[in-house]
């Protein structure tokens, strides 16, 4: 802990130049790269560098050190194997790691939930070059290859109005746009044509774009475009050139707000257009601006270029693979490039740059996404692989750790940047045209659009706005409970995880992972003293804990099969396991004896016409069981025996004529508080609710159905319930991530000839959750009657009973007894209008 604070306290001191300067220590008298002990690292970086301690560096090199070997990432020359040795990529490598690290918490990898790609009308017969987006006017901007311009309406994306771009250099017929880039500071669009030139375009009016400069006489024709500004000072700004020669420029405007070029007598074409010449730019004729170039490329055509001013450097890319990408270094107080090139097995089609990350992605003709280290240029950083065509663009999600890429086959891909993994991909949505079809992709985080050519046509992807939410578990979460003796909450997903948090704060304070592999835990359960912990997972198997985290025993519920387990029940002398079939699964204590614990025989049959769903128990020996097509055995525990069937209607009054399927029982309840006198004389003492939205009251000892309502909306499928240990409300929850508590203290008190229709008085509805809620339970906390709700949508919540909602955990901490007010308040402001 103490070596990371440190790592990260002196990596924020260091600028640009500091980099720089660190690099050349690990540079020998004839520029060639090695490595340096510690006490030398330590003396040359607190020597040359003006910021650190020589503790920090020695803090900084312990850890390169010890992450190198715990990552397995030693490389192959021998001064590098020496122990206590670090060379240039290591530091890079390290670093690199750190960072990515430390954004993780801050980072959010949800998935996002594509809308079907809608195809724009695009006025265009040619390939479209480009997509802008002009903020200021709040209308999208596509130039295409023959110089039309479509401009459409940023919100409803209707196409406004078509124009085309003069130019007198060459007849209409023969004019082809390269690239398009915004200079959004000045109002202007620089586009560049076969024709070497450059021109620029005003657009102070929307119905027309004026040609003010045209810069001509390049030696190669320019391919790709890229324009920066330095916000503090708009007057400083570089565009970036790179031509099919493989040479890249960068002009540099220093009074770029007052005049891009100087305007010298009479150099005006016949549109009254200045005229200015690139060698006069090089021989620095106009002193508002300044060209720097290098040749790094040649003689492949330059992809794409960008000019990245954290770093100081041109970073440009080519299909050649000797000079897939090149980093062109400016050097201080000096008109010169230092270059570096990055090889890779094909070329690369196209680069970006993530700023946070200070991460560099290429798109790869061989297929792969490469991640790399602008220091490091000899290997990158990552490596993706998925794809299985030459992928032609990488974009950066700027404000997460996440990456899209996109390949000739007409395949999207997200991935996530600190798991290398992707997370997310989508094809077979885009419109069908030639493999060989020019692409281009414009990405709006702000706006949630994703913009796709396919030569003349345009895609637009759009994501479901999201909502910024707390995550408890990685996976659906299945099950939640509420351990008493120890104040915590238990919580299980469908990754095979189980967490347990503090109820009083919400901290996490234990995990459990792959308790049953990679099986999904489907249910669990406490036994009567709340020190064991039981877990059923998809794989047939019962599992049973201490809260050290050790597994006790294993029980052999599904006899090697994986079935998939619904519902536990601890009884006294035995544990009832089902889900899966018509008979109940029965183990008796006494088989506790050794570690691998067989099933013994349900005494009483199968009565059940379907499989077995849930089950409940009322002291001293009635249990109720429910299956799948509604129907609810009545038992004598002590003997086993079945004793009564309930059934629900076959059709109901609400439902006729509409086709449903009989109702699943989802969950069972007693009601504690009803006395044996009550159901003596007719009261409800069992509650059931299953797949229909419906809650039923029955009275077990006469098998009478008592009472029905509808809880929930019947077409959003299951719903789930809990009943408070007092017995005056019931909870229920849908699949929509509602919860409604009602009041039945009195309800269903006295048996009527016909079955009560009339709900219970409803308390409170709300909606902690995105998506189906999953489980509910209650608990007494201390003074409180507390609520916890399980959803797949990751999150456990806790409320407090009738319906004020605390917070969800994984999120920043609570305190229940003095901050329940102002957790409430600040819950119910993050999830305002869900």
């Amino acid at each position: 802990m103490g070596t990371r604070m440190e790592v990260t306290r002196l990596e924020s001191k260091m600028n640009t130049e500091d980099y720089e300067k660190l690099r050349s220590l690990f540079l020998d008298s004839s520029g060639v790269p090695g490595s340096l002990s510690r006490s030398k690292f330590i003396h040359l970086a607190s020597t040359l560098l003006s910021c650190g301690s020589e503790e920090e560096y020695g803090f900084l090199f312990d850890s390169v050190v010890v992450s190198r070997a715990h990552r397995g990432l030693l490389l192959d020359s021998e001064a590098v194997k020496e122990e206590g040795r670090v060379d240039w990529g290591g530091l890079c490598s390290f670093l690199q790691h750190q960072l990515s690290e430390k954004l993780k918490p801050c980072m959010r990898r949800n998935v996002p939930r594509w809308k079907p790609p809608r195809s724009l009308t695009c006025p265009h017969r040619d390939p479209v070059q480009k997509v802008l987006y002009l903020e200021s006017w709040g209308q999208y901007v596509t130039v295409s290859q023959g110089g039309s311009v479509g401009l459409r309406d940023g919100v409803d994306m209707s196409l406004r109005t078509t124009q085309r771009l003069q130019n007198s250099t060459v007849r209409p017929q023969d004019l082809w746009v390269t690239d398009v880039v915004l200079l959004h500071n000045l109002h202007k669009i620089a586009v560049s044509f076969t024709s070497k030139e450059v021109c620029f375009y005003d657009m102070l009016s929307k119905m027309d774009f004026s040609c003010t400069y045209k810069l001509q006489g390049m030696k190669f024709t320019p391919w790709c475009l890229d324009y920066w500004t330095n916000t503090s000072n708009p007057d400083h700004a570089v565009l970036t050139i790179g031509d099919i020669g493989g040479q890249v420029s960068a002009l540099f405007f220093t009074s770029a707000q007052i005049s891009l070029f100087e305007r010298r007598g009479r150099c005006t074409d016949s549109d009254s257009v200045a005229v200015v010449q690139w060698d006069d730019v090089l021989k620095g004729k106009h002193r508002c601006c300044y060209i720097i170039k290098h040749q790094g490329h040649e003689p492949a055509w330059v992809r794409k270029v960008l000019y990245l001013d954290s770093l100081e450097a041109l970073v440009s890319c080519s299909t050649r693979p000797q000079s897939s990408m090149v980093i062109g270094w400016r050097e201080k107080e000096r008109r010169r490039l230092r270059v570096s090139s990055f090889r890779t097995k094909r070329g690369v089609w196209d680069l970006d740059y993530h700023q946070e990350l200070k991460m560099i992605a290429t798109a790869g003709a061989d297929h792969q996404v490469l991640l790399w280290n602008a220091y490091e240029t000899c290997q990158p950083v990552y490596t993706l692989t998925g794809h299985v065509a030459p992928v032609t663009s990488v974009r950066f999600m700027q404000k997460k750790q996440q990456l899209l890429s996109f390949s000739r086959d007409k395949v999207l891909c997200l991935w996530d940047i600190s798991s290398q993994l992707c997370v997310h991909s989508l094809d077979g949505v885009f419109p069908a045209t030639q493999e060989s079809a020019q692409t281009s992709l414009l990405l709006l985080e702000g706006r949630q659009h994703l913009l796709l050519t396919f030569n003349s046509l345009l895609v637009l992807l759009e994501t479901v706005k999201e909502e910024t939410r707390t995550s408890s578990h990685e996976h659906p979460v299945t099950c939640v409970l509420y351990n008493s003796l120890f104040r915590q909450v238990i919580s299980s997903d469908a990754g095979s995880s189980v967490i347990c948090w503090l109820a009083d704060t919400g901290q996490k304070v234990k995990q459990i992972r792959r308790c049953h592999g990679n099986a999904e835990i489907s249910t669990m359960a406490l036994d009567g003293t709340q020190t064991r912990l039981f877990t059923a997972g998809t794989d047939g198997e019962v599992k049973v804990w201490d809260f050290s985290g050790r597994c006790l025993h294993r029980m052999n519920a599904g006899l090697g099969k994986a079935v998939v387990v619904s519902h536990i029940l601890l009884l006294r002398r035995s544990i009832l396991v089902m889900g899966w079939e018509r008979t109940l699964t029965v183990f008796r204590l006494h088989s506790f004896f050794k570690s691998e614990v067989e099933p013994s025989e349900w005494k009483g049959g199968v009565h059940h016409r379907t499989a077995v769903l849930c089950a409940a128990f009322n002291a001293p020996e009635t249990l109720v069981t429910g299956s799948c097509d509604g129907e609810i055995i009545v038992w004598n525990n002590n003997t086993e025996k079945a004793l009564r069937t309930l059934r629900p209607p076959a059709r109901h009054e609400e439902f006729k004529g509409k086709e449903r399927s009989p109702d699943a029982v989802a969950c069972l309840a007693f009601l504690q508080d009803r006395t044996s006198a009550q159901i003596a004389t007719g009261s409800a003492d069992l509650v059931s609710c299953g797949s229909s939205g419906l809650v039923r009251f029955w009275n077990t000892v006469n098998g009478r159905l008592l009472a029905q309502f509808e809880a929930h909306n019947g077409h959003l499928g299951p719903v789930v319930m809990t009943v408070s240990p007092c017995g005056q409300f019931l909870v229920t929850a849908d699949r929509e991530g509602t919860i409604r508590t009602w009041d039945i203290k009195r309800y269903s008190l006295k048996s009527d000839q016909e079955v009560t229709r009339e709900p219970p008085e409803l308390l409170q509805s709300f909606r902690p959750h995105q998506n189906a809620v999953t489980h509910l339970e209650t608990g007494i906390h201390g003074d409180q009657l507390l609520l916890l709700s399980a959803s797949s949508d990751c999150s456990v919540a806790l409320s407090c009973l009738p319906g004020d909602t605390i917070g969800l955990f994984g999120q920043l901490k609570w305190t229940i007894r003095n901050g329940l007010t102002l957790m409430k308040s600040s819950f119910t402001e993050r999830t305002a209008g869900l």
